[in-house]
């Protein structure tokens, strides 16, 4: 049997609301099983997340996740923070020239209540799967 080397995958994980951007992360990991080398790095926000994108490149990732729920805060709109945050990561993927997936998420209408907890979770346990499937069909390409 031939052995074979597996691809290094980073999965950057913002620590706001981790209770439910870990669901991804636990929805990708299902996903994936032993199939790719996983390190997961975290992050304190969605901002760090290109910087770390690019530094787990420079250090031989052969594919990045970047994952965050971006809520809005009452402070600054939470869409202008996830839409400077993917596009941050587009350009990250088009300079190294490695694939970047994005499950940087912002809800429409978000409250700390157990209803909205448990359909993020849910739903980011869906999200993490799709960028599981995203990151295979990219890299049998």
């Amino acid at each position: 049997m031939k052995d074979t080397i597996k691809k290094n995958v980073s999965f950057i994980a913002a620590n706001w609301h981790s209770d439910i951007v870990d669901e991804a992360l636990a929805g990708f990991m299902a996903a994936v099983g032993d199939t790719f080398a996983v390190k997961v790095i975290r992050v304190p926000g969605a901002f760090e997340i290109p910087l770390a994108a690019k530094r787990a490149i420079a250090g031989g990732a052969d594919a990045v996740i970047g994952c965050a729920f971006v809520v809005d805060g009452g402070i600054y709109r939470h869409d202008f923070v996830a839409a400077t945050v993917v596009d941050a990561l587009m350009r990250v993927q088009l300079d190294a020239d490695v694939p970047v997936f994005s499950v940087v998420l912002t809800p429409h209408n978000y409250q700390e209540t157990a209803a909205h907890d448990a359909f993020f979770k849910a739903h980011f346990v869906k999200k993490g799967a799709e960028v599981a499937e995203a990151l295979q069909a990219v890299v049998a390409a």
